[in-house]
């Protein structure tokens, strides 16, 4: 009976791979556009305004004080009674982008506010101005506290793109859960689902502990 459904979930792997496809299109897309707008809004959270870095601090904490599943619903299902209508997979990119932004927004912020005062008081002493502190002292020094967290991020926002299937997107989430009506053997099938996740977060796992030693030991010489 075993070997039956590992026959039809062998026939229906052309189909995972193009949920994998598609998996990794949404989350590419957000990860890379919610890295711009993160690191901006981080940019700004971190700033010294009054109106922009509440307005910025409120909205990200409100999208991370609610269910990312409730986020999607607003977009697929509520907007479109205010006159906005989104396919699903332009929804899924939105809801996953804007989930993005707000966990990247504060770790840039973290890493911009770890920086020591003294820091940019040399900064400014040389001259430089605001731009370019931040662009040749105050960035790279955060980059480097930040990169870190940063990656294992990635792999939590790729992990969270499996709940934009319940909207419609075929992604391998989807694929499974279509799957699993022909073979029904569930631990076979979302296995497999895991399975691909797996092989996409795994790397970027590695590079995040890889990152993260690397700073211990540089953290480690400082003291010495």
């Amino acid at each position: 009976m075993w070997l039956f459904y590992i026959e039809q979930l062998l026939g229906s792997l052309p189909f995972f791979l193009k949920g994998l496809w598609m998996t990794i299109a949404v989350s590419g897309l957000s990860l890379l556009a919610g890295t711009l707008v993160g690191f901006l809004w981080g940019i700004l959270r971190a700033s010294r305004s009054r109106l922009l870095k509440p307005l910025i601090g409120a909205w990200v904490d409100l999208v991370r004080g609610t269910p990312f599943l409730v986020q999607v619903f607003i977009i697929f299902f509520i907007l479109p009674e205010f006159g906005i209508h989104l396919e699903a997979f332009a929804a899924a990119v939105i809801a996953l982008t804007n989930l993005a932004a707000c966990f990247i927004c504060e770790i840039v912020a973290a890493g911009i506010e770890s920086v020591p005062p003294g820091q940019r008081e040399a900064a400014a002493s040389t001259g430089l101005s605001g731009l370019q502190q931040l662009r040749y002292v105050i960035l790279p020094q955060a980059l480097r506290v930040s990169l870190p967290p940063l990656v294992g991020q990635y792999v939590l926002l790729i992990k969270d793109s499996s709940v934009v299937s319940a909207i419609g997107v075929v992604d391998v989430t989807r694929v499974g859960w279509l799957t699993v009506q022909r073979v029904p053997q569930g631990l076979l099938v979302f296995g497999l689902v895991a399975l691909l996740y797996f092989i996409i977060c795994y790397p970027l796992i590695r590079l995040s502990n890889r990152l993260e030693n690397r700073m211990s030991a540089g953290y480690t010489r400082s003291r010495d």
